[in-house]
């Protein structure tokens, strides 16, 4: 039997509310005058029309400030997530992976030593492969990847976009409205047996490609003990 999912205390989800909204208020210098436009605006409408009418529209007011701000708060603190992670290692995958919908990652599914790296991502457009990296290694590995894919997936779409700062490259920030663009050609059904043969084809986690950098060499002679036995 599944375990029931713990609730969360509202202590704990007040802390966590406050973290993110330090966080945002950080990395993003609108962030603050954007919430005391929120704040500032529903409040001034709700004076003028408890004046005019009656004080009962006060606590309505109210809620619609608390809305305003909490949207404020969720559109401003993905772009401040996004931009805090753009340039770190299995960005694009973290993107994914907070989407909204049947969007299902398979983060590193192929790799270099230099951190060079392909995610797998499936959905409702098809399969897409997010490449992260140097861009003539990552589309080196998108290449082999497709090769490889096209032994299971049919008919179903593949899309690659390499994801960085680079002219041709597709910057993190778009990532989201460009996967959300993609047309939806499979069937939810297609979608769950495509995963299948998905997880069938990478159950065997493929070796980073290239040499091993210098700072993850074992010392010389770590080895040397063991011989012999």
């Amino acid at each position: 039997m599944a375990k029931p999912e713990e609730k969360v205390p509202f202590t704990a989800k007040l802390k966590q509310l406050g973290q993110v909204f330090a966080f945002t208020a950080k990395q993003d210098r609108w962030f603050l005058p954007l919430v005391a436009g929120a704040i500032l605006v529903p409040l001034a409408v709700t004076f003028v029309v408890c004046v005019l009418w009656s004080w009962l529209a006060l606590p309505i007011g109210v809620l619609l400030t608390l809305l305003a701000v909490l949207v404020v708060l969720n559109l401003r603190a993905g772009a401040a997530m996004t931009s805090a992670a753009e340039g770190q290692p299995g960005a694009a995958a973290s993107v994914v992976e907070t989407m909204r919908g049947d969007w299902r990652v398979k983060p590193a599914v192929s790799s270099t030593t230099q951190f060079d790296m392909v995610h797998l991502v499936l959905g409702r457009p098809g399969v897409v492969l997010l490449g992260e990296g140097d861009p003539q290694r990552v589309r080196a590995l998108i290449s082999q990847e497709k090769r490889r894919l096209g032994k299971v997936v049919g008919s179903a779409p593949i899309y690659d976009y390499v994801v960085g700062t680079g002219e041709d490259a597709l910057s993190l920030r778009k990532l989201r409205s460009t996967l959300l663009r993609l047309p939806r050609t499979l069937a939810a059904r297609e979608v769950n047996a495509l995963d299948a043969r998905l997880k069938a084809l990478t159950a065997r986690p493929q070796m980073p490609r290239g040499a091993v950098p210098k700072n993850m060499r074992p010392p010389r002679g770590a080895f040397r003990g063991q011989r012999g036995r």
